[in-house]
């Protein structure tokens, strides 16, 4: 399975994707697929984990950023900024109160030290608590050679981050799994029983999975309900103010990888658990920064950006058609676009390779030192969502469980705590076996679509409107400008 990404953006070549994501639907009306012959050899590299442009930095500087890897890089600040949480900060509203439960295969060696310098050099307060927990067995000895263990390393140090970036008054625990979560079933037994334990013990107010895995590497719904995969969504949606789940939509746009893990489908597919009904599924947009520091939103796509990659390969915000479950009511809105299937995503956060952020890391990894690292993919945009829905948790006093029916009706009642994305796509092309293959995805739109969802998110507005509040007046020099 492929996380919602962490791997390697090289300044110059090949784009190694941090996989760990599920595929959706094949046969989607409107979606074909084309081949053509390449000359080149594939140029894929799928391993565990989180965007990373190859290549550290010493410090967060933008013009570092720029100079390596021709990209505009953000610090929490900008991030912060493009989703208008100024004004819930200066009425206490940090998510106070509130845990942030953050779920990953390994965890990271060092990842206290490494929040620590991430909140020094932001100036960022440390969370009031920050728990480590590995509730279904002691997590295997670090090694520093394991690609799969250090992409899990990237991957932890992004959730965290960004979680905490985003609310910085919420509690944070980490919940480590000794078993790498790949495609198919493999991991989710045990990510599943972490989860268990932490709804069993009342330890969080939002669950953050930034994994999914095709959902064509499983054997239909079938073989996850026989291993129980869906236990612990089952029991969080059963729960009065229950926590809420969300999952990574994934980093391969309209396709995803195979159960081999090496390669991709050639036709348009989604993934779970982001599709399952009872978990909101978080997709990609990219920031464009516009003048006086505003931002706006578009649908994340750098498959064509050579800056990133090497052109060849798939990378964008995942979304489409759920081949295992059939449209949810809280769905039935927007039916036109989704058909009488489960669509994906629901909502979308920053992802973007060429609109990264700042993490830092120092577990000891391979002929990688210490240092800033940009990372990207919906395993950044999944963490935010989490704090988003922190925030609300506080307006609200309580955790607000699934969310999705509330989303949807924000969205047809045009809220302004939702908002749209109209351009972009997730139409993605890539080299395999001696082929250049497109995978033709679908087009943002106003309202909903299989890309961005409902859209992208105003977190002034949002964190009310979650919690069935009216926003209060804000001062004139807090009036939001929406991403």
């Amino acid at each position: 399975m492929r996380r919602g990404k962490v791997a390697a953006l090289t300044a110059a070549a090949a784009l190694a994707v941090g996989a760990m994501t599920v595929a959706g639907c094949a046969g989607t009306a409107g979606a074909k697929t084309t081949a053509t012959k390449s000359t080149g050899s594939p140029t894929i590299g799928i391993e565990p984990g989180v965007i990373h442009p190859a290549g550290i930095m010493p410090t967060p500087s933008q013009a570092h950023c720029t100079a390596a890897f021709s990209a505009r890089c953000l610090t929490p600040e900008q991030v912060e900024t493009a989703y208008d949480l100024g004004p819930l900060y200066e009425r206490g509203i940090t998510g106070k109160g509130e845990t942030i439960v953050i779920v990953d295969s390994f965890g990271s060696p060092t990842i206290k030290h490494d929040l620590a310098v991430f909140d020094e050099e932001f100036r960022l307060p440390a969370p009031p608590s920050f728990t480590v927990i590995a509730p279904t067995g002691k997590i295997p000895k670090w090694n520093p050679s394991d690609s799969d263990m250090t992409g899990w390393g990237g991957e932890t140090t992004l959730d965290v981050e960004y979680a905490h970036a985003i609310a910085p008054g919420a509690n944070i625990l980490l919940v480590e799994t000794p078993v790498a979560e790949t495609e198919g079933v493999t991991g989710f037994p045990q990510i599943v029983e972490a989860e268990n334990y932490v709804l069993k013990h009342h330890l969080g107010d939002v669950i953050s999975q930034s994994f999914e895995a095709t959902e064509q590497t499983f054997a239909g719904l079938a073989q996850i309900n026989a291993y129980h995969l869906r236990a612990a969504f089952e029991t969080a949606a059963g729960v009065k103010d229950g926590p809420t789940v969300l999952a990574a939509a994934g980093d391969t746009g309209a396709a995803d990888v195979e159960l081999n893990g090496s390669t991709y489908y050639t036709y348009p597919v989604t993934s779970w658990p982001d599709s399952d009904p009872l978990v909101t599924g978080v997709g990609g947009t990219e920031l464009v920064a516009g003048s006086g520091g505003a931002f706006r939103s578009v649908a994340w796509n750098d498959t064509d950006n050579k800056h990133i990659g090497d052109g060849t390969n798939p990378t964008a915000g995942g979304g489409g058609l759920s081949v295992l479950f059939t449209r949810p009511s809280y769905q039935n809105g927007v039916k036109n676009v989704v058909g009488g299937a489960r669509g994906v995503p629901d909502v979308a956060m920053n992802a973007a390779c060429s609109s990264p952020v700042f993490t830092y890391q120092s577990f000891p990894q391979a002929g990688t030192p210490a240092g800033w690292y940009p990372s990207c993919g919906t395993s950044e945009a999944t963490p935010e969502f989490a704090g988003i829905v922190a925030l609300a948790d506080q307006v609200a006093g309580h955790a607000l469980g699934v969310i999705n029916p509330t989303l949807y009706k924000l969205a047809a009642a045009k809220a302004p705590g939702i908002v749209p994305v109209t351009s972009g796509n997730n139409t993605v092309t890539f080299s395999q076996n001696g082929k250049t293959t497109t995978v033709e995805g679908f087009n943002a739109q106003a309202g909903y679509s299989l890309v961005d969802g409902v859209g992208t998110v105003n977190g002034w507005y949002l964190a009310y409107e979650l919690a069935g509040k009216t926003p209060p007046k804000i001062l004139k020099s807090f009036l939001p400008n929406g991403p």
